[in-house]
């Protein structure tokens, strides 16, 4: 575990040093580390607090603002559901609850076996086909239905060893 730790940290640091010098640098470190690792770890704030000479409640402040941030590592299927207008017009308060359902899960939760996550959206750019979601950041799928849905689960759990 202590590797992990020092790669972690090695990665922040690195990070921090290609954006430390560049005004308001606080969100592109924030994004970066994000990217890099899958969330922002608490041990990394003190890393970010001290290269961009900023207090810890600074970065925490940041972090805690925008929901785009993790300090958790991510599920490993993220599905986020578009809950702006278009597709809410479209019914999808009803595949919300759907899909709150079928994956045991509220916003913003991940299940026991960190398989999936939800996360709500607030516009996907995929209007004229709403409702959309998209799992992890990879694909968008228009004209969501229940039954499309329950099918790229079982797809999903099929070709991993997740149950």
């Amino acid at each position: 575990m202590t590797a992990k730790h020092d790669w972690d940290r090695e990665v922040v640091q690195k990070v921090v040093e290609e954006h430390q010098c560049k005004p308001g640098a606080l969100l592109p470190v924030l994004h970066g580390v994000q990217d890099a690792l899958g969330y922002i770890p608490e041990d990394a704030v003190t890393v970010i607090a001290g290269g961009l000479n900023l207090s810890r409640a600074e970065v925490h402040g940041v972090i805690s603002f925008y929901h785009f941030f993790r300090t958790s590592p991510p599920a490993r299927h993220m599905v986020q559901v578009c809950r702006a207008e278009a597709c809410q017009s479209m019914k999808a308060n009803d595949l919300v609850s759907h899909i709150k359902n079928r994956l045991g899960l509220d916003f913003h939760e991940i299940d026991e076996s960190g398989t999936f996550g939800l996360e709500p959206v607030y516009c996907l750019g995929n209007c004229s086909c709403a409702p959309a979601i998209m799992i992890d950041r990879d694909e968008i799928y228009g004209r969501m239905t229940e039954e499309k849905f329950d099918s790229l689960v079982m797809r999903i759990k099929g070709d991993g060893n997740e149950h």
